[in-house]
């Protein structure tokens, strides 16, 4: 009965034990994306092509004539596979490992291309609404009313009182003439009146008063905010000096700042719209005003003005905006979604999906971008499909193959070549037929530094030359490893 027991206990444990182990294989599995990519697979179909040799990347002048594991590194060997001339510039999975390795795909589509561009702004004074008060004549600051800078005024709002003994002289002469009833002489008095910079207003208050008025009271032209204030009481004031600037604020700017990519596509008269952290919910409206002509060397941006209506003047100078600019392509163009773009620094790449699980890297042009989709300028056609999900693996396995991209138009697929690589390097050793190198990682290879022994493609490469040289080195893949096509002295130091 025991002994029974424990063989029914074993046989569960046993179960567990291979159910344990099976789940993890089948786990493991399907984490890798079953069936596996195997080593003598890599991306393509075994039933498609016949591979050739396998080597190793990091040393790919090795070739075997197997499947398995490097004797140079810890990584399983690489097939080279037989193809055609116009396999070499694709390249191809195996259709029933599509959904396995993520990938999916979009259309090239084609129509009016609407987008937007998200900039920050800044509001600032309407700088041609701007009221600046002088002296008209020389005289003495009898009072100054109780305003300082920044304060916020209404129109005709008071300033200051100036003593001007010369317009007393004057009025009497004037007030005089009026009593003698000599109406050219009053005429002329009262032209002298006006151009010792006496107001009408103040000129009407002395006929008909009858009495010398020799107070000017300094007002201010415009509501605004009084930005200066340069009068003080008993002070002395001379013709043409600056007392008082106004600014008013029944609009203000808007300074937007659109980074110099984007500045070509912006248009005097286009619509924006503009929302401020201040009043949430808000939208103001407006329309591009002015585009500056100067760029800021700091932040590489340019300066676009928008004017804003402040009826109410709740919009304060100083305060920031977010800023959406709309802009409308109105002719119908190429677009692609934007995740279907890689962006290497020097180019746009995309991964263009063929018949029979190829895929060729293409080179494109890129317009606006907006909403998740990207302008196609140039590269493409309507209609074509993009990988728009595990195109840098395909990438990758491009880079890896030496494949160069080029744009669809202007290059035939059968006439892609493949493309160089390049590191910094130290020669060791050099004659006309070979060079040692201890060079920097090939990254575009996948390759670390080593020292390697490559072949020259051309003997005039060692000339000028010498043992010791720092260089910049472009090799090329070809059925025998990796050869140099290019040295020149200008490498860094590794």
């Amino acid at each position: 009965m025991i002994l029974k027991k424990w063989n029914g206990a074993l046989l569960v444990g046993i179960s567990l034990v291979l159910g344990v182990a099976g789940g993890y294989w089948f786990a493991h599995q399907r984490m890798s994306g079953v069936p596996a990519i195997a080593p003598e697979q890599s991306l393509n179909s075994p039933d498609e092509r016949k591979a050739l040799y396998w080597y190793d990347p990091m040393y790919p002048q090795q070739k075997f004539d197997k499947p398995g594991k490097s004797p140079f590194m810890d990584m399983q060997l690489v097939p080279q596979y037989a193809s055609g001339a116009g396999d070499r510039a694709t390249v191809s999975i195996d259709p029933g490992l599509t959904q396995n390795l993520g990938l999916r795909f979009a259309t090239v589509g084609r129509g009016i291309f609407d987008s937007s561009l998200d900039v920050t702004g800044v509001l600032a004074f309407n700088e041609r609404d701007v009221a600046v008060i002088q002296a008209r004549t020389t005289g003495f600051v009898e009072r100054v009313y109780d305003h300082a800078p920044g304060d916020v005024l209404k129109a005709n709002a008071a300033l200051a009182d100036i003593l001007v003994p010369e317009w007393a002289a004057a009025q009497t002469e004037f007030l005089a003439l009026r009593r003698n009833g000599d109406a050219d002489l009053l005429a002329a008095a009262r032209q002298r009146l006006r151009l010792t910079g006496m107001p009408a207003t103040l000129i009407t208050q002395v006929e008909r008063g009858g009495k010398v008025q020799p107070y000017l009271t300094l007002t201010s032209p415009i509501a605004g905010v009084l930005q200066e204030l340069n009068v003080r009481a008993g002070m002395t004031v001379a013709t043409g000096d600056t007392l008082a600037r106004v600014n008013g604020l029944s609009s203000v700017w808007l300074a937007v700042a659109v980074p110099e990519s984007d500045a070509g596509s912006i248009t005097v008269g286009q619509a924006i719209e503009a929302r401020l952290p201040a009043f949430p919910g808000t939208v103001l409206n407006g329309k591009v005003g002015a585009i500056l002509p100067e760029t800021n060397p700091d932040s590489r941006t340019l300066r676009v003005r928008v004017e804003l209506p402040n009826p109410d003047g709740r919009l304060k100078p100083g305060l920031t905006a977010q800023v959406r600019l709309n802009r409308s392509s109105e002719q119908s163009v190429l677009w692609v979604p934007s995740e279907a773009v890689i962006r290497t620094g020097r180019r746009a790449l995309v991964m263009l999906a063929e018949d029979a699980g190829r895929y060729r890297p293409v080179e494109v042009h890129l317009g606006q971008e907006s909403d998740g989709k990207t302008a196609i300028l140039k590269g493409l056609e309507e209609g074509q499909k993009v990988v728009t999900s595990g195109q840098f693996l395909l990438d990758s396995e491009a880079s890896l193959k030496g494949i160069v991209t080029s744009t669809e138009k202007d290059s035939p697929p059968s006439a892609a070549a493949s493309s160089f690589h390049e590191a910094d390097g130290q020669i060791v050793e050099i004659n006309d037929k070979e060079v040692t190198l201890a060079h920097g990682p090939f990254k575009t290879l996948g390759m670390p530094g080593m020292t390697m022994t490559f072949p020259l493609a051309n003997p005039a490469l060692m000339q000028g030359l010498k043992t010791g040289d720092k260089v910049r080195v472009a090799v090329s893949q070809t059925d025998d490893g990796l050869r140099v096509e290019r040295l020149d002295k200008s490498g860094s130091q590794l």
